[in-house]
């Protein structure tokens, strides 16, 4: 699923493994997380970098649906939706 919204619906989803426990036993649980939290912190401060916004007609202002979105070094382009 994380590549087909990566192509086709410009969604960036991520997994996050902790260990290789998949099911750690729930008295583990408080150690998973203080050993894991300043580098789960840090991940979500950098989220929001990048360009995001509108895609506006240069003249009358008004929104641009599909318009087709390319960065010079980046191989994948972004469609705007409506």
């Amino acid at each position: 699923m994380q590549d087909y919204n990566y192509v086709w619906a410009n969604c960036f989803e991520i997994t996050l493994e902790l260990s290789c426990c998949k099911y750690p036993p729930t008295s583990e649980l408080q150690q998973e997380w203080e050993n894991n939290r300043e580098s789960l912190l840090a991940f979500i401060e950098k989220v929001h970098i990048g360009v995001k916004g509108f895609v506006r007609d240069g003249v009358s202002g008004a929104g641009l649906e599909n318009a087709t979105i390319a960065v010079a070094g980046i191989a994948h382009n972004i469609t705007a939706g409506k």
